[in-house]
């Protein structure tokens, strides 16, 4: 199946941070060290040993140059000059991807623990279903101890049928919703046609004034559109805004 996927999908990697809450001024977050490796470094293998994607496309903007000449020539860069929001970020990659790849795959470059299964499995899934949107979900007890975190995270909502009919970001979600216990690790698979005509569509009345990449799923159910959804292992879901997130991941097998 692996190489079927490898002339459909393209992977475009969110990594245009600033990391202000890292502490560390001179370094984007992407490349704050990890392991011993920057920290989009470790998603970047776990794309490679995917086999899904040959070049992924890496959307920079904080210390652009310094991400470049980091991580070298074996990946296509755009620019996003304003951090506008999710869906602003992948709607840089337009003028380079549009009519170039029948899907495109969104991960997130903060996020070091996807594994090349779950990618695979992503994939696999959006193709096999003949989805116009394939998304991964995170499901948690509570948000004690190491999920913590996750009490940041969007909520995951679901209509009577057990559909998933749409994405609320914590800041604007109901006292309800923020009792729900499935989670939006903003890992999505689009149809790429159907992406392009829709991002120009998305509106930034929230609380943060950003353009949402997950008011997509909300939009697909409006126009009777297929969203599918896979659940993770939570790990592979935990990303680093903090110091103090970084070292809960430094505990982790």
């Amino acid at each position: 199946m692996v190489e079927d996927l490898k002339n459909t999908i393209q992977v475009v990697v969110l990594a245009a941070g600033h990391g202000k809450r890292m502490g560390q001024a001179d370094l984007p977050k992407v490349l704050v060290p990890f392991r011993g490796l920057p920290l989009i470094r470790h998603l970047l293998k776990s794309i490679k040993e995917s086999g899904v994607c040959a070049r992924p496309v890496i959307v920079v903007g904080q210390k652009a140059e310094l991400v470049k000449e980091t991580l070298g020539n074996d990946y296509e860069y755009v620019t996003q000059a304003e951090q506008l929001g999710t869906g602003h970020a992948v709607a840089v990659a337009r003028a380079l991807l549009e009519n170039k790849t029948q899907n495109i795959m969104v991960l997130l470059g903060d996020h070091p623990f996807v594994s090349a299964q779950t990618i695979n499995r992503l994939a696999t899934e959006h193709i096999s279903r003949g989805a116009t949107i394939t998304m991964t979900t995170v499901k948690v007890d509570d948000f004690s101890d190491w999920r913590q975190g996750f009490s940041d995270f969007a909520r995951v909502l679901r209509d009577s049928t057990g559909q998933v009919c749409g994405i609320v970001e914590k800041r604007d979600a109901t006292a309800e919703q923020l009792q729900i216990n499935e989670l939006n690790p903003a890992y999505f698979c689009f149809k790429a046609d159907w992406l392009w005509q829709n991002l120009t569509k998305l509106k930034n009345d929230n609380s943060q004034q950003e353009y949402y990449l997950t008011d997509l799923v909300a939009m697909a159910g409006e126009q009777n559109e297929f969203v599918s959804a896979i659940e993770i292992d939570a790990r592979e879901a935990l990303g680093v805004n903090t110091p103090e997130q970084l070292a809960l991941l430094e505990k982790f097998e």
